[in-house]
């Protein structure tokens, strides 16, 4: 199974095989044939499965005949730095042919997003605010827009962007292809897409499941000890990148700070930074100059990284719909990445609502060597299945279990973490 049964132009053949893809996803698979036949499409998909390219894949396609320096595709997503993933893949999947795409989103100064309005571009990656805020203005026309996509219309509910989403819907005409994308379908999210969509055809693709490469792990630790178990756990395992979620914006600066005077090559990414500092962070943390990213749920979206090992839940999610957002940021493109979850007592009934979600246990473990004091891990965060307290890491050998996955997963030139403030792989 490759691309070339996609019938695509022989230019965007060219752009997928630069990206080093070689066969497409089994979203891909799916959904790209519905979308070139010009259907609606509800996608219902975890992160990381390649949803970015089954949308634009065909949606460039349709692009490549009919005019050109007029906006023909509006593509919307939550957050900043989404909305720069999707155009930098457009960017990337097109670069062979004359389509050109901008982003549109608030944090920043209109200037450069006016001018290249001005230009002319094709597809527009928008957040709702900003595109709202010039099409008041006059500044952008979407009378002539073909398709519509919104990606991760759930987390767009959740950061209250539904009425938005219905007055942008009221800007671009009536009979475009909408493409419809999220991860779960809570009511409102499902009574959405009944409304906007017209006889879709439906793909589904893991749903409310991070993807089955994905260990998940609880790590029961009183508050007081969460920062020196976190230290503790970098220093004593081999990592990859690590991607760290607290509930705070000012928790991820001093956590990130702490870690930096530590000898880590940390940053944070949260929502008080500025977009060019945000940017900056998210560079960062690709191109290796950051190992770890302390991170914020909102901040973190849009975070594509493939070589993520390690998401570490400093804090405890608020919803089941959270976790399944923060555990999707690892465990892709077919490699194996470990969830680990700091729980406190008070945790007790989100990590019974994650694991009737997931239905699976979420393993209860001890770090080896960490002094817990008079804390109990394995009698801490009891589940309801719990029939007796189990023995330290439920009968596996942490160290063992550690070396065997990273052998399995770490990248050529990876290099182990460990040894403490001496490790040379660390920026001081």
């Amino acid at each position: 199974m490759s691309f070339s049964q996609f019938s695509l132009d022989p230019r965007l053949e060219a752009g997928i095989r630069d990206m080093g893809f070689t066969e497409p996803t089994p979203i891909q698979h799916q959904a790209i044939p519905h979308v070139l036949a010009e259907n609606d499409l509800l996608g219902l998909a975890q992160t990381g499965t390649g949803k970015t390219a089954a949308f634009l894949l065909p949606i460039l396609q349709r692009l490549t005949t009919g005019p050109l320096r007029q906006v023909r595709a509006l593509i919307v997503a939550p957050t900043r730095e989404l909305a720069e993933q999707i155009h930098q893949t457009a960017v990337d999947l097109g670069k062979y042919t004359k389509i050109r795409s901008t982003t549109v989103y608030g944090g920043v100064g209109k200037k450069a997003q006016l001018d290249a309005l001005r230009r002319g571009v094709e597809i527009v990656v928008a957040c709702p605010g900003r595109l709202l805020d010039l099409a008041g203005d006059k500044y952008i026309n979407l009378s002539n827009v073909e398709v519509l996509v919104l990606d991760e219309a759930d987390r767009m509910c959740d950061m209250g962007f539904l009425p938005d989403i219905r007055r942008i819907l009221k800007l671009v005409p009536q009979r475009q292809q909408t493409l419809f994308f999220s991860a779960t379908m809570p009511d409102d999210i499902r009574h959405l897409a009944d409304e906007i969509l017209d006889d879709p055809l439906t793909v589904q693709i893991g749903l409310i499941a991070p993807a089955k490469t994905v260990s998940h792990a609880l790590y029961p630790v009183p508050q007081g000890m969460k920062k020196k178990l976190l230290f503790t756990m970098l220093d004593g395992m081999a990592t990859g990148r690590v991607l760290v979620f607290t509930r705070t914006k000012r928790r991820a600066r001093f956590l990130a700070r702490d870690l930096a005077k530590k000898g880590f090559k940390a940053e944070a990414l949260q929502g008080n930074m500025s977009q060019n500092r945000r940017q900056k962070a998210m560079d960062g943390f690709r191109s290796g100059k950051y190992d770890i990213l302390v991170a914020t749920d909102i901040a973190a979206r849009g975070i594509d990284v493939a070589e993520i090992s390690h998401v570490i839940n400093f804090d405890m999610p608020d919803t089941v719909d959270a976790y399944t957002h923060r555990i999707g940021r690892t465990g892709r493109a077919a490699l194996e990445g470990d969830a680990f979850t700091f729980a406190t007592d008070d945790d007790a009934a989100m990590v019974r609502d994650i694991e009737r979600a997931l239905k699976l246990r979420l393993e209860r473990r001890r770090w080896p060597d960490f002094d817990y004091g008079n804390f109990e891990p394995e009698k801490a965060v009891a589940s309801r299945q719990d029939k007796q307290p189990e023995r330290g890491g439920g009968g596996k050998s942490h160290s063992n279990y550690s070396r065997r996955s990273r052998a399995k997963r770490r990248p050529s030139g990876q290099r182990r973490r460990g040894g403490g403030r001496n490790n040379p792989s660390r920026s001081r």
